[in-house]
């Protein structure tokens, strides 16, 4: 059986650096990082830091290279709705927490759905701004199972405004982006829309 490689152990900064890294901001926020509540606290966050940010260790459009052709002719649209995930701001480096809608007219072939999840998290899982995140789903899934159009709509709620700033709760920031069919005609965008029904599935 093959060792499970670790992401982190091709990165730039020793894990001993990071942990260090954790360790100053403790002290800079004026708590006390010997103490024993804190003690393991850099090494937790480190762990942490590389499961959230996973997403740098991979390539998403791997994900869908793998396809599947014996769909009986099928050509309608193919709709993965309420995709959950996590993600940070690159601005703050507060949580994102939100779902995505991605949907797809295939040409000659499809795609297995939880293939469709995973390009959400290898993207989700960097730091982000909501707007680029949207844009690299669609792109990707464009560029990777060349389909007749792409539509993907995100609804987020921003800790980094629910936290700090403006305090705003129960605010959350809607995306878009469509190519091909989905842009271009009207009724291919409606079908798409009245589908993932995002105004029942937004956040609560």
């Amino acid at each position: 059986m093959d060792a499970i490689k670790d992401p982190t152990e091709s990165r730039p900064v020793t894990r001993e650096a990071a942990e260090a890294a954790v360790k100053t901001l403790l002290l800079w926020a004026g708590d006390d990082p010997e103490r024993e509540g804190l003690r393991d606290t850099p090494k937790r966050v480190v762990k942490a830091y590389g499961d959230w940010f996973s997403g740098y260790a991979s390539d998403p459009g791997e994900y869908l290279r793998r396809t599947f052709e014996e769909v009986e002719g099928y050509d309608e649209m193919v709709i993965l709705r309420d995709i959950s995930f996590e993600s940070f701001c690159e601005h703050h480096m507060a949580p994102i927490i939100g779902r995505a809608h991605v949907g797809y007219l295939p040409t000659d072939r499809v795609v297995g759905i939880s293939k469709l999840a995973r390009v959400v998290d290898g993207f989700a899982r960097r730091f982000q701004v909501q707007e680029k995140l949207t844009a690299q789903i669609a792109g990707c899934i464009n560029d990777i199972l060349k389909p007749r159009g792409v539509g993907v709509v995100i609804d987020a709620v921003h800790q980094c405004m629910t936290t700090r700033g403006v305090h705003k709760r129960g605010v959350s920031m809607v995306t878009s982006k469509m190519l091909g069919t989905f842009r271009a005609d009207p009724a291919t965008r409606a079908e798409f829309l009245r589908f993932i029904d995002i105004e029942g599935s937004g956040q609560r």
